[in-house]
């Protein structure tokens, strides 16, 4: 059986980067080519429930680096793929296109328990490895003038849910019920699982 002493992350969040860090997992970044859309992939389907939406924008991302990868002939070196997206009630909460969405999206979470829910797929010796871990996490009130505050920090931006659990929102995070890497956008427990599964050695 092969085994792999490093595989490439198919992500472009600083985030996700420091989480395998943690875990002692060689890595380089395979990242979207200029002809890409990779804001594409992330594009809702009518119906669609948040568990569906993140594992199918997860294996697009994963079929697209694949592809990727097989351009530079590096086939033989395991490729990780991941989404995070946060979920209310059946509502998707992607990436906030502007301060006025970041604003909305912090209000409807507000005094809620709310869903994270992060898809990781694994491309490995011809097979394909999958996960999903689900998080609730639940914040407490905000009021109008915290909510302005947070936007104009700037953190909002580029997060699914409008924010990182990692930075100023954490003073507003009143209870967390799952995993807290998966929140950050990478569950470890279910990534190491996959790298084992892979034989990753980390």
């Amino acid at each position: 059986m092969t085994q792999h002493e490093f595989i490439l992350l198919a992500s472009q969040s600083p985030r996700r980067r420091q989480l395998l860090e943690q875990i002692g997992v060689a890595h380089e970044l395979l990242l979207p080519e200029a002809h890409e859309d990779a804001e594409a992939l992330e594009a809702e389907r009518p119906g669609e429930s948040p568990e569906d939406y993140v594992q199918r924008v997860t294996r697009a991302k994963l079929d697209a680096a694949c592809a990727r990868r097989e351009r530079l002939g590096r086939a033989d070196v395991p490729v990780l793929a991941a989404d995070t997206t946060v979920a209310l009630g059946r509502r998707i909460l992607g990436k906030p296109a502007d301060a006025d969405e970041a604003r909305a999206m912090l209000r409807a979470l507000s005094g809620h328990t709310h869903r994270v829910l992060t898809a990781i797929a694994l491309a490995a010796d011809g097979q394909v490895l999958q996960a999903l871990s689900s998080s609730h996490v639940r914040f407490a009130p905000m009021e109008e003038r915290d909510i302005e505050a947070y936007v104009a920090s700037g953190e909002p931006f580029g997060k699914a849910g409008a924010y990182g659990i990692q930075g100023r929102i954490a003073a507003f995070v009143a209870h967390v019920e799952g995993s807290y890497s998966g929140i950050m956008g990478l569950p470890l427990h279910e990534t190491a699982m996959l790298l084992r599964q892979a034989h990753v050695r980390f």
